[in-house]
């Protein structure tokens, strides 16, 4: 097998693996939300764009994003753990494969790109009067700068030395942004070009340096491996996966939560999926982060209508991406010794659900009742408490079945 054929062979592997949980991911409640979402914010952002001003800072705010963007470059290896020992004989004969792998990393993230530049375009219109003229240049230029720094942050991966790494992404950051700051404020464009020199001088200077250098094949085993377990544990949310690896973290400062459950027998499975959801990244950290999420985009819309839908919305994600938390023990046979009624493992989910729904409820309603918004407090706390019943009868029918 040459170097292409495993290339081949391990993307073929790659889209198969993913394509068998994305099915799973956009099923029918998730791309009806979606679509929802999509279609409720662009209406909102069309609107907020026709308010903007000339003093808007557009530029900055695109040259953040980007810069952000085009610094996080990583390169899809696909590698595995026993490669170390089967591969390594045949190092020197891979630049093949890791070719593609730089290929096939910028063609997905060129693909960002052009989507988060397309979002972008009509507050650059609005803002600095850009053209689609405009729009197919600044794509030629950040697709340009993704393939440097995705050159760039291969090179620096042959260093030993962490500190390396994140040295070159700083002065990769401040780099990307001042170039795309000048170059969408308009500069002269002797000021890009300079930036654009440095780039190229920072990628001559990590290929000559580590010209010869082998590769430290145990990061590129566990990078591969943090960004397929980080798909695993997203998909882990609506299907079981088999592959992901649990992870618990224990959190004391959280104790006073568990503390509160009442110490009888009945209670035996509200403290075990009590404890599992504050433990699990992925359901309080999924939990946190959605609230985080629907409280900051609440917070732009001034209708207190499309305050109550943002609420709607994010605890329709919440409450749906919290039912596997039902099975999360189900490979366990210990489970299955408790002298308890399997009754009230339905009960412990349903509860804690209803829970996590009030208090993101109450969330909502306090983020806008700080913003001054005293009615959209109470509307969005009247729809977050119906919905909390609604979708505790479905959760309760849910979990039954």
């Amino acid at each position: 097998m040459t170097a292409n054929d495993l290339w081949r062979e391990r993307f073929r592997g790659f889209t198969k693996e993913t394509g068998k949980y994305l099915k799973y991911i956009f099923n029918g409640h998730f791309a009806f939300v979606l679509i929802f979402a999509v279609g409720g914010l662009s209406y909102y952002y069309s609107q907020w764009v026709k308010t903007l001003s000339s003093d808007f800072p557009a530029g900055l705010i695109m040259a953040a994003v980007f810069g952000l963007m085009l610094t996080i470059s990583p390169v899809f290896t696909f590698l595995k753990e026993a490669d170390i020992v089967f591969l390594l004989p045949m190092e020197t004969r891979l630049n093949p494969y890791m070719a593609k792998s730089r290929t096939i990393s910028f063609v997905f993230q060129g693909y960002l790109l052009l989507m988060v530049l397309a979002a972008f375009m009509p507050m650059h219109a609005k803002v600095n009067a850009a053209s689609f003229g405009d729009f197919i240049i600044g794509l030629i230029l950040l697709l340009v700068l993704k393939y440097v720094n995705i050159q760039i942050r291969w090179q620096t991966l042959y260093y030993p030395d962490n500190r390396v790494l994140l040295v070159d992404s700083v002065i990769r950051l401040c780099l990307n942004i001042a170039f795309l700051y000048l170059y969408f404020d308009k500069a002269p464009i002797v000021y890009p070009v300079v930036i654009a020199c440095a780039l190229l001088f920072l990628l001559m200077y990590f290929k000559r340096d580590t010209s010869g250098k082998p590769l430290k094949w145990e990061r590129l085993i566990s990078m591969e491996s943090k960004r397929m377990s980080a798909f695993y544990r997203i998909a882990n949310l609506f299907t079981d996966v088999p592959k992901l690896k649990e992870r618990a973290v224990r959190r004391k400062w959280l104790d006073w939560i568990v503390s509160a459950i009442p110490y009888k027998q009945e209670s035996s499975y509200s403290y075990l999926y009590s404890r599992t959801f504050l433990r699990s990244n992925d359901y309080l950290g999924l939990s946190v982060r959605l609230t985080v999420i629907g409280i900051i985009i609440s917070l732009i819309f001034a209708s207190v209508w499309a305050k109550a839908i943002t609420v709607l919305l994010f605890l329709y994600l919440t409450g749906i991406q919290l039912l596997p938390l039902a099975k999360h023990h189900n490979l366990k046979i210990w489970i299955d010794l408790y002298p308890v009624s399997k009754a009230y493992r339905e009960r412990a989910v349903s509860g804690i659900l209803r829970w996590v729904l009030i208090v993101e409820s109450l969330l909502f309603a306090l983020a806008a009742l700080v913003q001054g918004n005293v009615m959209g407090a109470g509307i969005s706390l009247a729809a977050g408490i119906l919905f909390m019943l609604l979708f505790s009868g479905y959760a309760k029918r849910k979990l039954a079945g």
